[in-house]
């Protein structure tokens, strides 16, 4: 009898510890998931160590952040950014656009926004803020480089509503969903609270390593027209603490402004930053003289620094801007931003970037088809 009774005991502990277990086992789980929902910048591995495969898509249900500053003429580039990222929104995942903008360009943002919000399902929200720097030399950060510029440098304190953003350039349009880059957020390691590409790839044509006064990030420096943010971590940094002393050291010395602040910030915290691949913040430095970013899977944000967008100096540049600007939503992508883009660039071309047009298409053409139409489409 009392053999029974230990055997009865055994089994029944038994049972419980491998209960037990097994719903320790599910709820690991179940968290490792919910922290990419809510900390979308907890793993991961850096670019310039090796390129890794991309990281998967963030769920659905993922809002993502962007950011946008304008001031004076800005405002139609801006716009053109957002409506970018609405053409690509491919999987109609939840959107928040952040405006950053002088006073007087409030309610045109707040007018085109609204009727955007009519014909794409609501699928964004947006909130629009004045510009904020601080108040100690403030028309310095102001004018600092270019106009509001420098606001980038105090999104931690502005937005303290937010764990994380992506900023973009006024002047980029995306050519890929945003989903894509936001998931780059899971490649940051625990230390890391920014991501940013390359400012070059080749030194004999780099600026930082031939020109720079100041230190810089790595060999070649990093430009900040494409940058993800982890708001959060930035704060538990005492971010501005950093940026502060850093502009009254080397106010002298900056060419480039706010980049070059972030690059001296970087040059001594470079475990903070993660480096991702050219493709998400692709220049005509990139092509005008010869390809230096391989894209292997296209080009995903072009960045039309220094006028492009607005001169003819690389067709391949104002004409996307110009096709996805005059785009009307709802109307098909493939006839009216894919074909007119291939019917519209004379080939062959005097310029490099324009021989890459297949690099530049390359996620248009694998996201919109011949006379497909959804959603936005």
């Amino acid at each position: 009898m009392k053999a029974y009774r230990y055997l009865l005991v055994l089994a029944v502990t038994s049972f419980l510890l491998l209960w037990y277990y097994i719903y320790r086992v599910d709820e690991t789980s179940f968290g490792d998931q919910h922290d990419f929902v809510d900390q979308p910048s907890m793993r991961g591995t850096k670019y310039d160590e090796a390129r890794k495969p991309s990281p998967e898509l963030p769920p659905n249900g993922t809002e993502i952040s962007v950011v946008v500053v304008a001031c004076n003429e800005r405002h139609n580039e801006a716009l053109n950014s957002l409506k970018s990222v609405l053409i690509f929104n491919r999987n109609q995942a939840p959107l928040r656009f952040v405006v950053i903008a002088e006073e007087k360009l409030k309610i045109n943002f707040m007018e085109k926004l609204n009727d955007w919000q009519e014909v794409t399902d609501r699928i964004f929200t947006y909130e629009i803020h004045s510009l904020t720097f601080p108040r100690a030399n403030k028309d310095e950060w102001r004018k600092l480089f270019k106009p509001c510029a420098a606001q980038r440098l105090f999104l931690p304190s502005l937005l303290s509503h937010l764990d994380a953003v992506l900023y973009v350039d006024s002047d980029t349009v995306f050519l890929s969903p945003v989903q894509e880059i936001w998931a780059l957020f899971q490649s940051f390691n625990a230390s890391q609270f920014a991501g940013m590409a390359p400012e070059h790839e080749d030194k004999n044509a780099a600026w930082y390593n031939r020109f720079a006064r100041h230190p810089y990030y790595g060999e070649l420096g990093v430009n900040s027209g494409v940058m993800l943010m982890n708001l959060t971590r930035m704060r538990e940094f005492s971010w501005e603490d950093h940026i502060l002393p850093i502009y009254r050291e080397y106010r002298l010395q900056l060419v480039w402004g706010d980049q070059d602040i972030l690059n001296v910030l970087f040059h001594y915290n470079p475990d903070r930053l993660y480096v991702f691949p050219c493709e998400w913040n692709y220049r005509a430095d990139h092509c005008m003289y010869m390809s230096v970013c391989e894209a292997p899977d296209g080009v995903k944000i072009i960045h039309g620094n220094r006028g492009y967008f607005h001169s003819q100096a690389q067709p391949i540049f104002s004409l996307l801007y110009a096709t996805l600007e005059q785009y009307s939503f709802r109307t098909d992508v493939y006839a009216n931003v894919i074909r007119t883009i291939e019917e519209s660039l004379v080939l062959p071309s005097n310029s490099n970037c324009d021989k890459l047009l297949d690099k530049f298409l390359q996620d248009p053409r694998k996201y919109f088809k011949h006379k497909q139409y959804d959603g936005l489409a």
